[in-house]
């Protein structure tokens, strides 16, 4: 026993700098994720910040008053269907299209350009939403560049109202979310199929198999637990925006009064009865029941993948 811990001591020694990277991950985690769970208590009980007496554990208990307050709301049957429909919407055209584009960029053959491509695909990815949405004005908004253009070619008898019509708010923010991340999200399944041996492509092509068989019979297959995994993420995140979780970053920041009427989201309407009116026992209420939400999605998704696909997340 005193071997075994003599070496381990002499190993976590040895591992010194990594176990202070791993040490910053658990604090980072505890103070940010862990202990703010405490607050959900407040979802359950009768919490005003403006009370200045009772705090979050000294007030009196309602037990499910808010989250029955929420579902008999008005306005619980349009955000769910805008919430949900924005994130389905994002799954179906968001989540196969970075990894056809990682087929693609890996049957490329000319490197630099392979480089160059993978490059500005994924640049996106580090611009806010807050700049995403300025340039979205600029382009997009009935006098910018896009409505100009196609007035002055006579595509267009008057300006598309892009940002203003509700109808148009879903396809205008899938068409942005994919171009910020499908980039970002291909150096994934690119690093996937990178990893593939290369001795079953020699061995197919000696055989005779055309690059499209390749990619079916060969690629698509050993990269199978990486898209697994990253489709149960996406489903338990798809209350919160699908791949990127940005439902609420373009929500907030393209939705308007005029598009209200499917720009309204579960994470809008929590973060304006929270903060903007202060009720932060109710919008507790509100996130709480997106989380369940989205940890039954978690796991019924997971179960769904091992029984069709043999794997799972865990």
């Amino acid at each position: 026993m005193g071997a075994a811990k003599k070496t381990f001591w002499q190993r976590f020694r040895k591992q010194g700098a990594l176990q202070v990277f791993v040490l910053a991950g658990m604090v980072y985690l505890i103070i940010f994720n862990l202990i703010p769970m405490f607050g959900i208590i407040m979802g359950f009980k009768d919490y005003s910040i403006s009370s200045g007496v009772k705090g979050i554990f000294t007030s009196s208990w309602v037990g499910l008053k808010y989250f029955k307050e929420f579902v008999t709301d008005y306005k619980f049957g349009k955000l769910v269907r805008n919430t949900v429909a924005l994130s389905v919407l994002k799954l179906i055209f968001t989540f196969p299209l970075p990894i056809i584009f990682a087929l693609m960029i890996n049957e490329i053959k000319h490197l630099k350009f392979k480089k160059i491509l993978q490059t500005c695909s994924y640049l996106p990815h580090f611009i806010s939403w807050v700049i995403i949405s300025s340039i979205s004005y600029q382009f997009l908004s009935q006098s910018g560049i896009i409505n100009v253009l196609l007035t002055k070619f006579h595509l267009i008898e008057k300006p598309i109202k892009f940002l203003t019509d509700a109808k148009l708010f879903w396809g205008l923010a899938v068409s942005l979310d994919i171009w910020k991340e499908m980039g970002w999200w291909t150096i994934i399944f690119l690093a996937a199929i990178v990893g593939i041996s290369q001795d079953y492509y020699e061995a197919a092509q000696i055989d005779g198999a055309t690059r499209m068989q390749r990619i079916i019979y060969i690629t698509l297959p050993c990269i199978k637990s990486t898209i697994v995994v990253v489709l149960i993420m996406t489903m338990g995140n798809l209350f919160g925006g699908g791949l990127s979780g940005s439902n609420f970053e373009q929500c907030y920041l393209l939705g308007n009064n005029v598009n209200s009427d499917t720009s309204s989201i579960i994470q809008t309407y929590v973060f304006d009865v929270g903060l903007a009116q202060g009720r932060y026992a109710y919008a507790t209420a509100v996130g709480l029941i997106q989380s369940v939400i989205s940890l039954i999605l978690i796991f019924s998704s997971n179960f769904v993948s091992k029984k069709l696909a043999g794997s799972g997340l865990f």
